[in-house]
């Protein structure tokens, strides 16, 4: 048995793992890689081995960086089996289908620009495969992935649906528990239950996005949010969010209500701007099975995403329109790190007024739109044209999904205390100083942990 790390190893983005096991083969996720334009494209043409040695996949959540290459790996002929939760089942067809509608323009303009055929890295019809290939399960029961391997998902409590995978491997009479954890979600955040740490593993792959940081506590992140809005609209200016479309929306109009049912915000007019993050609102309404029932709010109204102030647009028209428009509003657009969609436009024309306020409430990776954003760097490119950035810039960690560092090792001592035989922990979905930073304190816990890079594989 051993494991051959693909993606997600010592970055962030394009999560996969490679495991062999008695002659099958089995990935962890197949997400895309983001960040430098061309770079990314280049990773993401090269598959992580033929699809013929493909057996079985078995996916931790919808978010694009776990689950954007499996159209990908359609198109180029895998006929396998992928297995997910039903709710990431669900927000996965309307991924699928909003990231194959980005290739296809990337490849037009790559066309237009340099005046010769681009191919998009998968289209419309590869992402609806991959949900006809798709299977959806429930958490906490096993099931059968190929031959002497069978998984588990319990819940990670990342976005809807997201889970942390059991995979135990039988060969030649002996047993080994792997436990991937998908990307660990926080204890408290809306909506969503808490995580829940697996049992028994004898090798965990563990994420580590922000291995070198803690967060606001969430408690605080409402109270922060408030006090934003609260500080723009006396400028008379506008807030302008990017924000992931699964999870990081909900998560904030959910807040936005909690804030305005107890009047401790101005009643402006909230704006979620895309199609995407309108489905994926739909989607959250059909899956209440996932709400934490403990919460006041779930407790207090049927329609969590839908009050008086809020308004969900869906055509460029209506989109384009609130450019236009004057005094204090909340506009909440993907992508979460500003790299594509409608939030360019807001940017464009928000940046530049001292009046508004740019809100980060995300992790942003390496050469991103919104990691300049976050550095706030005088000048940001924005459709090939300069902008100069004169808007307040505010950051909110409090509002990670991804655990941080005390929560990463919270989670991972919970999986220890019922693993006797917990061998190595292997770090993945994360940068080289949060690495090594989470290595370091992890070794002063008595964990054998490491890094792996890009092709390094590991003996089970």
């Amino acid at each position: 048995m051993q494991l051959t790390f693909s993606g997600a190893a010592r970055e962030v983005t394009g999560s996969c793992h490679i495991l062999d096991v008695g002659g099958k083969t089995i990935l962890l996720d197949c997400g895309l890689f983001q960040g430098r334009r061309a770079e990314s494209r280049r990773k993401n043409e090269v598959l992580p081995l033929p699809v013929d040695r493909i057996d079985a996949i078995v996916l931790s959540h919808a978010h694009i960086d776990h689950a954007g290459r499996l159209p990908f790996l359609v198109r180029q002929g895998y006929t396998g089996p992928i297995h997910a939760t039903a709710a990431t089942r669900d927000l996965c067809a309307l991924m699928l289908a909003d990231s194959a509608r980005i290739q296809v323009k990337d490849a037009e303009f790559l066309a237009k620009r340099h005046q010769e055929h681009a191919e998009p890295l998968y289209g419309p019809e590869d992402a609806s495969q991959v949900i006809r290939q798709m299977i959806g399960l429930p958490y906490d029961r096993w099931f059968d992935v190929v031959p002497g391997v069978r998984a588990m998902f319990v819940d990670a409590g990342h976005i809807l649906g997201s889970a942390s995978v059991i995979v135990e491997c039988t060969e030649a009479d002996r047993t080994v528990r792997l436990v991937f954890s998908g990307d660990v979600g926080r204890k408290g955040l809306a909506i969503i239950r808490d995580p829940h740490p697996p049992t028994d593993a004898d090798v965990v792959i563990m994420e580590s996005t922000y291995g070198n940081r803690d967060h606001l506590p969430i408690t605080d992140a409402r109270a922060a949010l408030g006090a934003v809005i609260r500080e723009t609209a006396a400028r008379g200016g506008r807030v302008i969010i990017p924000a992931f479309a699964v999870g990081r929306v909900q998560e904030l109009v959910y807040d936005l209500h909690a804030l305005a049912r107890a009047a401790e915000i101005p009643r402006l007019p909230i704006y979620v701007d895309s199609p995407l993050a309108t489905g994926a609102t739909e989607i959250f309404e059909t899956h209440p099975e996932c709400f934490d029932r403990t919460e006041d709010l779930v407790k207090a109204v049927d329609e969590l995403f839908h009050f008086d102030l809020v308004h969900y647009t869906r055509d460029v028209m209506e989109s384009k329109s609130l450019n236009a428009m004057h005094g204090p509003l909340i506009i909440i657009s993907p992508s979460g790190m500003a790299e594509s969609g409608r939030v360019l436009h807001h940017l464009s024309h928000a940046a530049s007024d001292p009046r508004n306020t740019i809100l980060v409430v995300g992790f942003m990776a390496e050469h991103t739109l919104g990691r300049r954003i976050v550095e706030k760097r005088p000048t940001l490119r924005i459709f090939g044209a300069d902008v100069a950035l004169k808007a307040h810039v505010e950051i909110l960690n409090g509002y990670s999904a991804h655990a941080d560092r005390t929560e990463l090792t919270d989670w991972l001592d919970a999986v220890k205390r019922t693993s006797p035989r917990l061998g190595k922990v292997l770090l993945v979905h994360g940068e080289s100083p949060a690495q090594d930073a989470l290595i370091a304190s992890l070794k002063t816990r008595g964990y054998s942990v490491s890094a792996p890079a890009a092709g390094d594989r590991c003996v089970l």
